[in-house]
């Protein structure tokens, strides 16, 4: 498949004849000149803030792209949307805004992008949801795009030991079951953010920026390259000169993202054993496109896809090993010879046949990382020397959660493999939250947290401070979690999230009584009430659906409009 450049553009209907003078006099009014006004324009979408690391870099990134698109004949169109912070927000209202936030990305560059008449997008971000609702912007409107992210964060160092996010969030817990002094916490607080970047782990943020890479739609080492190495503004550059030809040639993302291309992530997801939340992203990218990804994939691909890279939360290496050991490319240029990943599928990258051709070639996935490889196997295991032969991510099902719930079983000590106990049963996390750290949660438990998923919440809450001091207290080892809501990045341990449906959907978590036996089984990916269907049908006739937990503003409508988890959670 060749593609022919293009002899117009999008713009042309903001800028071109007499009847657009006072659109051309608006834009001089903003300094273009008249060269400039009928290059191409390419939209800059950025989330800078200088509130949080994540972020605080993308105002110096989003200038080297802008120096790239004009080095590559365009012009820069350069707009920004919202970004939250979660570990900043965490445990309060503000993190029922964090899901929610990343459906009014996607609306924030749809509506600039048709306005402004967008002819190529450069998506500048970082973090959770900034990412995936950027994408589901640019995959709604079919326009061409590239992903350039801010890059993770480099480790701390706290008396010569490499220290990063996790570790401060089990020390809140432990300072809250106070099992850790105050200053030892301090020096940590200190020390664990040396600087910009997201995360230092696999969590969302990078575990979605790696995303990109395997997906197609980004440059190599986008997921890894550390936020303070100079290649992140080559690669900038290099993506806002990228950006141009993709208008030149309309690049549109319908023409090469497949649902080949999804299989190929969700089972690079289970590669690296990714974060959670790709469950809820990846379906809803592919939803943009009219491709339906949901839970069961990521359990059919679960069962034949072998872990190979463990991180942070889930064992000792960092993003920046990762890079060290040949990044996300080496791991993809494996799998493919492995027979993992498909590695026909098209990307944006293209070869072109001479200068100033008029058409290119798109290169395939396999063409991409060519020259990729595995410089440390101890971070990138070889083929033969898996972690586990199953993914890092887990479908669990049963009659609590009979369209699945998902587990970060690279995570998951094999203690909690099998575990059975009592069902603690709370009607939100906070609630949840005060049982635990007034120690009235025993070793054996399973706490069964509910109404805290995308409508029920709503916004469905991370709960990292409840997962940080399970471990601060010495239980991620004995007492298993399960919610319809959702986890950071950050948490391990035995807990299960995203259980379909809902409870505020009338999902059967809704039914579970304090006191009645649970059983997780991972080898049987299996999470269940120990109770008759026939009790559990007496039970529903019982249950009425409790009040909403927002009643105004812009969660009000959220609860209203939002999907199923496992679609997506999309509206």
């Amino acid at each position: 498949m060749k593609r022919e450049i293009r002899e117009d553009y999008r713009s042309d209907i903001l800028k071109q004849g007499e009847a657009k003078i006072s659109s051309r006099s608006l834009m001089k009014g903003a300094g273009l000149t008249e060269e400039q006004i009928y290059r191409p324009f390419i939209g800059v979408v950025n989330s800078y803030s200088n509130f949080f690391p994540g972020h605080s870099n993308l105002d110096k990134i989003g200038a080297a792209v802008r120096d790239g698109i004009l080095m590559g004949g365009g012009t820069p169109v350069e707009f920004q949307t919202i970004g939250i912070c979660d570990g900043i927000v965490m445990g309060t209202q503000g993190m029922r805004y964090s899901l929610p936030s990343r459906e009014l990305i996607a609306d924030s560059v749809e509506t600039m992008a048709q306005s402004h008449v967008c002819d190529a997008l450069v998506l500048v971000c970082s973090c959770d949801k900034i990412i995936p609702g950027m994408i589901m912007g640019a995959l709604r409107l079919d326009l061409p795009f590239i992903v350039v992210t801010g890059g993770p964060m480099l480790a701390g160092n706290y008396k010569g030991k490499r220290v990063d996010v996790q570790d401060i969030a089990e020390c809140a817990g432990q300072v809250l079951a106070g099992t850790l002094d105050e200053e030892v916490y301090k020096a940590y607080e200190d020390e664990v953010c040396p600087g910009c970047g997201s995360c230092q782990g696999m969590f969302t943020a990078n575990s979605m920026a790696c995303m990109t890479e395997v997906l197609g739609i980004s440059l190599p080492g986008t997921g890894t390259v550390p936020a303070v190495n100079a290649r992140r503004y080559h690669m900038a550059k290099d993506a806002g000169i990228l950006a141009v030809e993709l208008a030149q040639y309309d690049v549109v993302p319908s023409s090469f993202i497949k649902r080949e291309s999804f299989l190929n992530a969700i089972k690079m997801d289970m590669l690296l054993g990714c974060s959670t939340n790709t469950a809820l992203h990846l379906p809803a990218l592919a939803h943009e496109l009219d491709i339906e990804i949901t839970l069961d994939d990521f359990d059919a691909l679960s069962r034949t896809t072998p872990h190979w890279v463990k991180l942070s939360p889930s064992g000792k290496h960092l993003m920046q090993d990762l890079d060290a050991a040949g990044g996300v490319s080496a791991v993809i240029k494996q799998a493919i010879g492995a027979g993992i990943l498909s590695g026909g599928v098209k990307t944006i990258h293209s070869k072109k046949h001479k200068p100033g051709a008029e058409e290119i070639t798109p290169k395939t996935l396999a063409e991409v990382v060519a020259n990729a490889e595995i410089l440390d196997d101890s971070v990138i295991h070889p083929v033969a020397d898996p972690y586990s032969a199953e993914g890092g991510l887990m479908v669990l099902k049963g009659n609590i959660a009979p369209l699945g719930a998902v587990i970060k079983v690279a995570g998951v000590d094999p203690a909690m493999w099998e575990h059975e106990g009592p069902a603690r049963v709370f009607d939100s996390e906070h609630k949840a939250f005060l049982a635990l750290l007034m120690g009235k949660i025993r070793p054996g438990d399973v706490m069964v947290i509910r109404y805290e998923g995308p409508r029920g919440g709503p916004g469905m809450p991370e709960m990292l401070m409840l997962t940080a001091l399970l471990c601060g207290r010495g239980l991620d080892k004995d007492v298993a979690l399960v919610t319809d809501g959702r986890f950071s990045g950050l948490s391990r341990g035995g807990v299960i999230g995203h259980v379909a449906p809902e409870a505020a959907l009338g999902g059967p978590i809704a039914l579970v009584h304090e006191g009645d036996r649970m059983r997780l089984s991972v080898s049987e990916r299996k999470i269940e009430v120990l109770v008759s269907d026939d009790e559990l049908d007496e039970r529903r006739k019982e249950w009425t659906p409790p009040a909403p937990n927002a009643t105004s503003g812009w969660l009000a409508r959220y609860a209203k409009l939002v999907g199923p988890v496992s679609g997506g959670a999309v509206l």
